[in-house]
């Protein structure tokens, strides 16, 4: 999806990176019953042990990141801007995941480049996309950049899940499979990885 791979730089224990992982990317603007099912099924991901990759930005990704983050299981957080000076208390307190090495900061950017903008936003979702194993996008917005993402990637063939809703007609309609069809068995973690106390 990226022609060519930017220079990633880390915070955290870059060896998460080496997990399958499951990106998740959401419209700011969900419907109320995609908001309840996206709350379960992040809750089956951290019941699991699934490693979510995401830019944890608009407000169900923020949500998605407080219950991943109450887990023993590692999660990956990546900026639309460069690495962070300090870890944010607010919307999400990460200081502790942090330090206890279960969240992994990732960033394509300099760390000159201090401001997200929509430009930083779209670069760093595709950033996500490519990373991960399978997309899942609990809500496109019709004419969204969410969806233009979306339908990009299943025309290239990755993997993407959705919940069958009509908010979500236009990617499903485009080849995006049920997130009931979902197998997460394949990014279960193995019993010889480390544990993230």
């Amino acid at each position: 999806m990226i022609a060519q791979k930017p220079q990633l730089r880390f915070l955290g224990d870059p060896s998460i990176m080496d997990r399958p992982k499951v990106a998740l990317l959401c419209s700011a603007h969900c419907p109320g019953k995609l908001i309840l099912d996206t709350y379960d099924l992040a809750q089956r991901f951290r019941a699991k042990g699934i490693t979510v990759i995401s830019g944890f930005h608009s407000p169900m990704e923020q949500e998605c990141l407080r219950i991943l983050l109450r887990s023993p299981h590692p999660v990956i957080w990546c900026l639309a801007r460069g690495l962070l000076q300090r870890i944010p208390a607010k919307p999400v307190d990460c200081r502790p995941a942090v330090a206890k090495g279960r969240l992994l900061i990732v960033s394509p950017f300099k760390d000159n480049v201090r401001r997200v903008t929509a430009e930083n936003a779209v670069i760093r979702n595709r950033l996500v996309a490519d990373l991960a194993a399978a997309v899942l996008v609990p809500h496109a917005a019709p004419g969204s950049k969410i969806e233009a993402l979306a339908l990009e990637l299943l025309a290239a063939g990755k993997p993407l899940y959705t919940f069958d809703h009509p908010a979500n007609a236009g990617i499903l309609g485009q080849g995006a499979q049920n997130v009931c069809r979902f197998d997460l068995s394949q990014f279960q973690p193995e019993l010889d990885q480390p544990q993230y106390p």
